[in-house]
């Protein structure tokens, strides 16, 4: 669904036009174009998603290198014993026939060494040393894992400490990564406390503490978290003057009094895509295209409702401008106090339990206690029953 949103008025949510949750999902993460790469040092790389596929630079290993501490041999045995090698060592040279020398884990193999006798496998005795005639090599040979140009890891995944520990061990000094995209976040509400005990009338901020490093997790920098006053003014000129690629308004995608998201959305001529998704909770969010390569989301002021927002449109949202797709769900049978909804797909925090993941009683729109306790968010479709197992959304 694409819709303008008609000048000079808000427009609800209306059921028929809400659109499915897989299928919100899906548009938010198919819609933006990929921003453009960058070319990062790999220490700096650490989370990232990579833009450009990994190829090896250098052979791994990059020598024969012994996998165990013991001696290198040649020939049939007993053999005597030479010298010494030790990891680091420039130029091994080359063994003669029923010669051996000391050699290290890691150590480069001496030329002509048919395998490495592990110390617990050898019998010396002074400068002889005997082993049983068939053992393995246990030689690691340059190249036998990667050599220049192969590919090591796809593009699109993420920047994992292994994927950075193999760049390097391959050579590489540098990531070709997605730019992560810049999102502001705009909370409203006249009743929002920063700090302290609420006062009479007033709430304490649940989605400033959560939504900044959740958004991180998703791959986003956060430039910047603003309380906006509850009139559409201040929330028009807060959004239009965002030079972020994507605004998250928190509070204010419903049809309340107070909710002043359409409004704002039609002065600034931007494209509504979604306007309602049919999940409990959180059907009161938004995605729209403000121009310029710019995003509007809504998400629900009500916090456990904001959260499963978070994972319905944001996080594929910014996938999407980092040339992701959406990542498979895990999927689980999930037992417990909980039903599936006509024509809704109810968002549940379950826990790890023995064989299914276990519904975390209390699950209400503006509490945060059970998603707090919980490992995933159980996606129970409108067909679920306790015997089919569903998809999960591990949360961060």
């Amino acid at each position: 669904m694409t819709a303008a949103v008609p000048a000079g008025g808000s427009v609800a949510p209306a059921e028929g036009r809400m659109l499915p949750w897989g299928r919100a999902r899906a548009l938010a993460n198919r819609l933006p174009a990929p921003l453009p790469p960058q070319e990062v040092p790999l220490a700096g790389a650490a989370g990232r998603a990579l833009a450009a596929p990994v190829l090896a630079r250098a052979a791994v290993p990059g020598f024969d290198n012994s996998a165990m501490d013991g001696y290198a041999v040649r020939g049939g045995g007993p053999w005597r014993v030479t010298g010494r090698i030790l990891a680091g060592c420039p130029d091994p040279g080359a063994l003669r026939d029923r010669t051996a020398v000391e050699i290290a884990t890691g150590a480069p193999v001496p030329a002509g060494a048919d395998r490495v006798v592990p110390y617990e496998d050898a019998d010396r005795a002074g400068n002889l040393v005997s082993a049983p005639a068939v053992g393995r090599e246990h030689i690691r040979r340059r190249g036998e894992d990667a050599s220049p140009g192969d590919l090591l890891v796809s593009a699109g995944g993420p920047v994992t400490p292994a994927v950075m520990g193999l760049a390097a061990s391959a050579g590489l000094d540098t990531l070709t990564v997605a730019r992560p995209p810049r999102v502001r976040v705009l909370l409203t509400g006249d009743e929002i406390v920063r700090a302290g005990i609420p006062g009479p009338g007033q709430v304490r901020d649940a989605l400033g503490p959560l939504l900044p490093p959740l958004l991180a997790g998703f791959g986003a920098e956060v430039t910047g978290l603003d309380l906006i006053d509850d009139t559409a003014g201040p929330l028009t000129a807060a959004m239009a003057g965002a030079a972020e690629e994507v605004v998250i308004v928190c509070g204010s995608s419903s049809v309340g009094p107070a909710d002043h998201l359409h409004a704002a959305l039609s002065r600034l001529a931007a494209t509504v895509h979604v306007d309602g998704v049919a999940c409990r909770p959180g059907r009161p969010q938004l995605l729209a295209e403000l121009g310029g390569a710019r995003w509007a989301v809504g998400l629900p002021g009500n916090p456990f409702a904001a959260l499963v927002a978070a994972y319905t449109l944001p996080q594929p949202l910014i996938a999407g401008l980092t040339g992701r797709g959406l990542p498979e769900l895990p999927s689980a049978l999930v037992s417990g106090a909980t039903r599936p909804l006509p024509g809704q797909t109810r968002l549940v925090p379950v826990r790890w339990g023995a064989g299914s993941a276990v519904v975390v009683a209390h699950d209400r729109s503006g509490y945060l206690g059970a998603a707090a306790l919980a490992d995933a968010l159980a996606i129970i479709e409108p067909g679920w029953t306790p015997t089919t197992p569903t998809g999960l959304i591990v949360l961060r």
